[in-house]
C-alpha cells in the first residue's frame, strides 16, 4: 500500500462514503478533462467461476452510463479480458473506451485500430499453445483461455495442491520452451504472453489519447498495480478488495466501487454546472 493510502469502508450506499475518499472525488471532479479508467472483474463486477457469466453490477452499470453522458468526461475499461470477451461481458456502447489484453488491444474511437502478430510473435504463439495444453491436459480442473497474444491458465477450480503443480509446471515448461514470454500472476490464474505491455502503459496511452488532466482508475488485481503505479498526484487510485497496493485508496469490493462511482457521477455532474 503507497505511503499516503488510506482504507475506506464503505458498507452501504446508505451509509455514504466516507469524508477523506468523498474531499478527494470532489477534487477530482473539478478537472478539466476527466478520464474514468475502470479494471472490470473484481471491479466492476463479482469474480465469479465462469468468466463468460461475469457482469457488472446494476449500480456500477449505472453509474458508468452516468459518466459517459457528462462532457468532458472519458471511461474506458481496462482488462486482462482479450477484447472480444470484455465487449461481450461489459456491454457497453461505442463511446467507453475499451482495453483488453492487458492494453495489447484496444477499442478507441477509430474503428482502424488493428491487432496483429508478426511471422516469429505467431510461432511463439503457437508453441507456448501446445505447452500450456500439456499441462491442462494432466492436471484436473484446469483450463485454457486463447488470447490474441497468449493464453491464460485458469485453476480457479482446481484444488490448491493442483493449483500449484500447475503453476509450476506451466512456468518452467513456458520459461525453457518459448523465447521471451511475458508472465502475469492474477488471482487463480497465470497469464503468459509473446508481446509485453502492462496496465500502467495502457493508462498513460489513454491519458494521451484523451488530453485528460486527471486520471480516476479502480481496480482489484496483481496487474492493476501497475495502473496505480502510472497515476500523478492530481489522479486517485481506487482499490478494491484486499492486498498489498499502491492505490490511494481501498474499499472493500464491487459494491462498494459502485457507491464511489456513483458519487464520482454525481460529483462531476455538479462540477461542470448541470442542473438537471
Amino acid at each position: 500500500m503507497s505511503e499516503h493510502s488510506i482504507d475506506i469502508p464503505v458498507a452501504t450506499a446508505g451509509s455514504g462514503v466516507p469524508r477523506e475518499l468523498r474531499d478527494a472525488l470532489g477534487a477530482l471532479a473539478r478537472t478539466e478533462r476527466l478520464l474514468v479508467a475502470l479494471d472490470f472483474d473484481g471491479t466492476l463486477a463479482p469474480t465469479v467461476d465462469d468468466p463468460a457469466q461475469a457482469r457488472a453490477l446494476p449500480e456500477a452499470r449505472s453509474a458508468v452510463d452516468r459518466l459517459v453522458a457528462l462532457e468532458s468526461t472519458r471511461v474506458a475499461l481496462v482488462s486482462g479480458r482479450a477484447l472480444e470477451s470484455l465487449e461481450e461481458v461489459a456491454g457497453v456502447g461505442d463511446e467507453t473506451l475499451l482495453v483488453g489484453s492487458h492494453g495489447i488491444e484496444v477499442r478507441l474511437d477509430s474503428p482502424d485500430d488493428a491487432f496483429t502478430l508478426d511471422e516469429d510473435e505467431q510461432a511463439r504463439l503457437g508453441l507456448l499453445g501446445d505447452v500450456l495444453d500439456q499441462v491442462a491436459d494432466n492436471v484436473d480442473e484446469v483450463w485454457i483461455e486463447t488470447k490474441p497474444a497468449g493464453f491464460a491458465l485458469h485453476t480457479r477450480l482446481a484444488t490448491e495442491h493442483d493449483s500449484r503443480v500447475a503453476h509450476l509446471v506451466a512456468l518452467s515448461e513456458a520459461r525453457a520452451e518459448v523465447d521471451d514470454v511475458t508472465v502475469r500472476s492474477g488471482k487463480d490464474v497465470l497469464e503468459f504472453s509473446v508481446r509485453s505491455t502492462t496496465k500502467g502503459e495502457a493508462v498513460e496511452h489513454l491519458r494521451r489519447y484523451t488530453g485528460a488532466t486527471a486520471v480516476f482508475y479502480a481496480g482489484d488485481d496483481v496487474t492493476d498495480e501497475d495502473a496505480f503505479e502510472a497515476l500523478g498526484s492530481d489522479d486517485l487510485g481506487l482499490k478494491s478488495g484486499d492486498g498489498a497496493t499502491a492505490a490511494d485508496y481501498r474499499v472493500g469490493g464491487p459494491e462498494d466501487v459502485a457507491h464511489v462511482l456513483s458519487l464520482l457521477a454525481e460529483l462531476r455532474r455538479v462540477a461542470l454546472g448541470i442542473t438537471h
